[in-house]
């Protein structure tokens, strides 16, 4: 059963985009989920901590609506409550507590706004896979795959703002395009590919000056970003000081999805920069694994929170699993 779960996962992480036209959106409503309290490690109850990441809770999150799920980015908000964004342009907000119960807020879905003139593209254009947010203006930016684009939302993600295509993009794989982003505390934006190559086997990586969904921004330099052997970049974090966490993926027959969790010391940022993540923590069996693509950061009574959860592909054989961990207080100075 195992060898056909992970023959099963490498194939849905080979299909290709659903092809059918976006004239029928997500019907924008109240979102009902569980969320089943799940161990670290089945094999290993004891087990509180994956490296320097302290475990705080894991949950299985399902929905019997259909539109829920492959959530490639997210956020948690002050509240607590975590917004999550899928591959198909759907945005998903729901809470979850210690105890595993889901009926605190006010949970929805919605389909991200889109431009008059875009309303009929067909659905495979719509694979949003980053997401980054600014406190300071409550504006939101989505990276693209597939349209190799990002685009900047108003606050409440009322409409969007704009939207720019850049070259340095243009050859990046349809399927392996702006996976992660990254806004610095400088309003500088990282952006990572997940498949375009960098130097001596790294990703490709740009660094934008300024804001990357507006057309006077100046182009991007490129840099490379050096995963740990074997994974590619599925979202990042900017921590304290010149630290970077990100997060990395990969699937191989023996294991299934597996995740790693790299931190970054990062160097001067300029072209030609080479940003390498030293893995501190591994996601993968017996430690519960699966697509793991979203990251994201809060505070509980002032102390720093790691969420990671897993993209389920819309697929039956694979979850929606989200896990919490405190971070290290001193990576946040």
């Amino acid at each position: 059963m195992r060898r056909i779960l992970l023959i099963l996962a490498i194939f849905a992480a080979l299909l290709p985009q659903r092809h059918t036209a976006k004239d029928d959106p997500v019907k924008a409503g109240p979102l009902l989920v569980t969320a089943e309290p799940l161990l670290l490690n089945d094999d290993d109850p004891a087990q509180k901590a994956v490296g320097p990441l302290r475990w705080l809770g894991s949950w299985d999150i399902r929905s019997k609506q259909s539109d829920f799920g492959s959530i490639s980015a997210m956020l948690v908000q002050p509240d607590g409550s975590i917004l999550g964004l899928s591959d198909s342009g759907t945005l998903m907000g729901f809470r979850v507590d210690a105890a595993g119960r889901t009926d605190g807020g006010r949970p929805f879905i919605a389909p991200l706004p889109i431009q008059p003139e875009e309303r009929d593209w067909p659905t495979w254009r719509w694979d949003s896979e980053s997401m980054v947010h600014d406190p300071a203006t409550d504006r939101y930016w989505v990276g693209f795959e597939l349209q190799n684009r990002i685009c900047r939302y108003s606050p409440g993600f009322a409409r969007v703002e704009s939207c720019v295509f850049w070259p340095e993009m243009a050859d990046w794989p349809k399927t392996g395009g702006p996976e992660a982003m990254a806004r610095l505390a400088d309003g500088r934006f990282l952006v990572f590919s997940e498949k375009a190559e960098g130097l001596d086997g790294g990703k490709d990586l740009l660094l934008f000056d300024g804001d990357p969904a507006e057309p006077d921004t100046p182009h991007p330099v490129r840099m490379t970003y050096r995963p740990p052997q074997g994974y590619m970049p599925t979202d990042a974090l900017p921590l304290g000081g010149n630290r970077l966490l990100v997060l990395n993926r990969r699937v191989t027959m023996h294991e299934g999805f597996t995740g790693s969790i790299a931190l970054v010391e990062m160097p001067e940022l300029k072209a030609g920069a080479v940003l390498t993540g030293r893995q501190i923590a591994r996601l993968a069996p017996p430690v519960i694994s699966d697509n793991y693509e979203a990251l994201a950061l809060s505070y509980e009574k002032g102390q720093p929170v790691l969420w990671v959860m897993s993209d389920d592909n819309y697929q039956f054989f694979q979850r929606t699993l989200l896990i919490k961990f405190a971070l290290p207080p001193e990576w946040m100075r």
